[in-house]
């Protein structure tokens, strides 16, 4: 049972959840109703839909893993609470593990992309695993290009459900514009905010990654010149939700809730993470629950998209 409890912790159930969430969402309150408004039939079936998920959950799952297993000597350091590979997860184990969850996720993907002619797809999720290997191999201890690998792989969890749906569909039809500017809109929103939690959790464990001669941001910078790249990151998300308020307010709902939606759970939260982090958080404890604040808005941010069921964008 300690076994089984320490595999979910180990392959972050609360992060899974919400890139399954992020997914079913736009898939059925974005994708689906747009094409449904303006008549065209839909290119990807629920069991194409599901497959394209649990391949996605497995990739995230096994890249948590594998990060693990390289970081064990530095999460002993940063985060012993939280060591799982080699207490009651053995070091094969989790490496067996790594493996066939990554050839599960292809042979899945390869079936949906062998049957729509669609090896691009394919190609995504291979990419994806590449790019998280190296990650947690070699990247991770690199100076911002983990943060950005990261934060590319977890945005792209949007646009990989556009692969099945094809060309056809989105470049073609009044729908085609909607569509694509919604996936842009949330892909930037996944990306950004992705990417400051990263750099957050940099800082929350440069004591150990200092320690074993890493070369990550705040290391290489200084906290401070990290702290000011985070808070204008928030800043431009905050200014871009801004900017799209006389859209949002347009949208036909009485009263206009997306906006305020937008306005209460997302804007005005990062507002706060904003002022947090230009105060300078110093301690381990600061910046972890400064993390976890942002994953609330993420998840805030996710779920704003019920809202589109209730709009017409054609």
């Amino acid at each position: 049972m300690q076994t089984i409890s320490s595999f979910f912790k180990l392959i972050r159930w609360p992060n899974l959840l919400i890139i399954f969430l992020t997914q079913l969402l736009f898939e059925y309150c974005i994708i689906h109703p747009i094409l449904e408004q303006q008549g065209m039939p839909l290119a990807a079936g629920s069991k194409d839909f599901l497959i394209i998920v649990f391949s996605f959950q497995l990739i995230a799952a096994a890249g948590y893993i594998i990060n693990d297993w390289y970081d064990l000597p530095l999460d002993r350091v940063n985060k012993p609470q939280k060591v799982y590979i080699s207490r009651t997860i053995s070091k094969s184990a989790a490496l067996l593990v790594y493996f066939l969850m990554n050839a599960v996720a292809l042979l899945l993907v390869g079936f949906v992309s062998g049957s729509r002619e669609q090896l691009f797809l394919l190609v995504c999720i291979l990419l994806c695993e590449l790019l998280l290997f190296f990650y947690s191999a070699w990247f991770k201890k690199r100076f911002l290009i983990g943060n950005l690998i990261v934060a590319v792989i977890t945005a792209s969890a949007i646009p990989v459900l556009l692969l099945p749906v094809g060309p056809t569909y989105l470049f073609t039809g009044n729908a085609s514009g909607n569509l694509l500017q919604l996936t842009l809109l949330y892909t930037g929103f996944a990306f950004l905010i992705t990417f400051v939690r990263e750099v957050v959790k940099d800082l929350e464990d440069e004591p150990g990654d200092r320690m074993y001669g890493c070369h990550t941001m705040p290391i290489i910078l200084g906290a401070k010149s990290v702290h000011r790249i985070a808070g204008i990151t928030v800043v431009v998300l905050v200014l871009v939700i801004s900017m799209l308020q006389p859209f949002l307010w347009k949208t036909g709902m009485k009263p206009q809730l997306l906006s305020l939606y937008s306005i209460a759970l997302v804007l005005v939260p990062l507002g706060f993470i904003a002022k947090r982090i230009f105060k300078n958080a110093a301690t381990v404890k600061e910046y972890h629950q400064l993390s976890s604040n942002i994953k609330i808005v993420m998840l805030t941010g996710i779920l704003s998209m019920l809202f589109f069921l209730f709009i017409n964008v054609k």
